[in-house]
């Protein structure tokens, strides 16, 4: 008996790699064309929140869990405007939608927002490539696409961009600032730059005690100040930090003035480039909300959520000076699969920042903490300042 499911009876697609490797399954969300860096999120859940994620912006995300869409889409949980990945990978997309908050089909929505997507691979098998060559450019044809020539394919993909120098920042920043009131006592202005800033983030924060400005990526110094802040904050985001000079200049700035700051993941290597130190490219990064962690000043270990590609360069071991001057400067978290710096701390300035996600959105939440940490450190340099 032939299924009539419209899951089950999808064009065909193909996703191609940059080394010429092919994989043939259907068409999952819109069809067409689209080209990105090639990434795996291990996350058994959450793919609404990792797929609203504007750190994945540019990426083409294949999903290691192999059932997908079993939860479907609702209207609470996505953390951003809209979807921003360039494609997805996907092995057996659900066919039953089984949530009572779902409204959609995960397939509906990526048919609406005009996500390339393909499903029934081997996905296994392209994260082992990936975990083993790296990641690289890739390209879903679906539909009539499928259809082109393979060499054509495999040329249109190597033309693509490198996710090496670039600068995305302004894809997925807001044009104007917003404001989040803050809830119970409040401590004051909190300027949020906006390099992919999730809702999580903004709301863990509001419930700190900060009044949220989310700030465009673009913002200058004087115009952070106009808002009176009692301290900063670097977002989440996509693209190389090497091509945001601007960003790593107003931070240079914001730890001149000594405001207290706190930055996460994109905000994190941008912390380590205006302190002075080096970025580099992961061979194929960390993406997932299963990542081990060890804070160094508690010597306990966290499951954390992840989304990098990119990493900081410094001694893991002792204090070291800031090439910048801005005084000693420790590694204050590590990953522990490979020894990644996972956070800085600055012990001359009230900065510190951390390589994954604490709002971490959809879990685990081992690292919320460092949310209330930020809060006490703008407290505490309120105190001094009196």
């Amino acid at each position: 008996m032939t299924s009539s499911h419209p899951l089950t009876n999808r064009a065909s697609a193909v996703l191609v790699l940059e080394d010429g490797t092919r994989h043939t399954g259907r068409a999952y969300g819109a069809e067409g064309t689209t080209l990105g860096e090639v990434v795996f999120a291990t996350g058994m859940s959450g793919y609404q929140e990792t797929l609203t994620d504007p750190s994945y912006a540019g990426q083409i995300v294949l999903q290691t869990a192999p059932h997908i869409g079993n939860t479907g889409m609702n209207d609470e949980d996505s953390e951003s405007r809209r979807i921003w990945v360039a494609g997805y990978i996907v092995r057996d997309p659900s066919r039953v939608v089984s949530n009572w908050r779902a409204n959609a089909s995960l397939d509906e929505i990526l048919v609406r927002d005009g996500i390339i997507g393909v499903s029934g691979i081997d996905t296994r098998a392209v994260t082992r490539h990936i975990r083993a060559a790296g990641s690289m450019r890739g390209g879903i044809f679906s539909g009539a696409d499928a259809a082109l020539d393979a060499d054509e394919q495999l040329r249109i993909v190597q033309q693509a961009p490198q996710m090496s120098g670039q600068n995305l920042s302004a894809q997925v920043s807001v044009d104007a600032p917003t404001i989040t009131t803050a809830l119970g006592k409040r401590i004051g202005n909190l300027a949020v730059l906006d390099l992919g800033v999730k809702q999580a983030t903004i709301d863990n924060l509001a419930a700190r005690g900060f009044d949220v400005h989310v700030m465009p990526q673009d913002v200058t110094f004087d115009e952070i100040q106009a808002i009176d802040p009692v301290g900063v904050f670097y977002s989440n985001g996509p693209g190389d930090p090497a091509a945001s000079g601007d960003h790593v200049a107003l931070l240079r700035a914001v730890l001149d003035d000594r405001l207290p700051f706190f930055g996460i993941c994109f905000g994190n290597q941008l912390l380590g480039r205006a302190l002075g130190l080096g970025t580099y490219k992961l061979p194929f990064g960390h993406r997932g909300i299963n990542q081990p962690v060890l804070d160094k000043s508690t010597g306990r270990v966290e499951i954390t959520a992840h989304n990098h590609g990119f990493a900081v360069e410094a001694p893991l071991e002792g204090t070291f000076d800031s090439p910048n001057g801005y005084g000693k400067v420790e590694v204050s978290h590590i990953g522990l699969n490979d020894n990644v710096v996972e956070g800085l701390r600055a012990l001359d300035l009230p900065a510190f920042s951390v390589q994954y996600h604490p709002e971490a959105a959809a879990g685990p939440h081992d690292a919320n903490y460092l949310f209330d940490r930020f809060a006490e450190l703008v407290i505490s340099t309120q105190k001094d300042a009196k």
